[in-house]
Parts: structure tokens; C-alpha cells; sequence
């Protein structure tokens, strides 16, 4: 069983930051991608970054030079700061990860968080 775990959404004002975390956990192998997902409501959801391993970092062109993903691959976990948020940043915020696990170990399967809250307004 593999738990991705979530934390740091909330309310911010239009130009304030927030930080999201997300841990992996579970009968791991290995982990290829994380990132960040966020969903809208009456929206898809789209990709915000990920990195894949041993990759440069990938990001949607809404929020270049304003977000930053990182990744601690020893803690199994990612992060995402988010800076100079806009009201249009407001969404459900989901973590990522292709994880490889020991039930099966031939390939990698998508995990997802329960989602955190990011809201953007005055």
C-alpha cells in the first residue's frame, strides 16, 4: 500500500506565497516522476510541475518564474512554493508520483493525494 500525503494549502492574499509538501509512503521500490497536479472547480486537471528523476524540472507556462519544485528523493518527498499567487492559482491542489512497489515490482503506477485547498483572494 502506498499513501501520498499532502500538506500546506490554505487561504492567501493575490501576490502572497504558500509552500506544499507531499510524502510518499508505503512498500516502495522506487519513485520516477513527482509532481503537482491542481484541479479547478468545473475545470480538468492539469499539470503544474514534476520532476522526473534524475530530470530537469518541468512546469505548466502559467506558472513560470513564479513557482519552484523541488524534490527530496531521500525522504521520498516533493515541494512546491508557490509565490506572487493570483486568484486563478485557486484550485485543488494534487501530488503525483509514478511509484514502482513491491506487489509490482515490473512497473511504475500512478498514486495520488487527497487534494489540498489552495485559495487566492482578498
Amino acid at each position: 500500500q502506498v499513501q501520498l500525503v499532502e500538506s500546506g494549502g490554505g487561504l492567501v492574499q493575490p501576490g502572497g506565497s504558500l509552500r506544499l509538501s507531499c510524502a510518499a509512503s508505503g512498500s516502495i521500490i522506487g519513485i520516477n516522476s513527482m509532481g503537482w497536479y491542481r484541479q479547478a472547480p468545473g475545470k480538468e486537471r492539469e499539470l503544474v510541475a514534476q520532476i522526473i528523476s534524475g530530470g530537469s524540472p518541468d512546469y505548466a507556462d502559467f506558472v513560470k518564474g513564479r513557482f519552484t519544485i523541488a524534490r527530496d528523493n531521500g525522504k521520498k518527498m516533493v515541494f512546491l512554493q508557490m509565490n506572487v499567487l493570483k486568484p486563478e492559482d485557486t484550485a485543488v491542489y494534487y501530488c503525483n508520483a509514478k511509484i514502482k512497489t513491491y506487489s509490482t515490482p515490473w512497473r511504475y503506477s500512478d498514486y495520488w493525494g487527497q487534494g489540498t485547498q489552495v485559495t487566492v483572494s482578498s
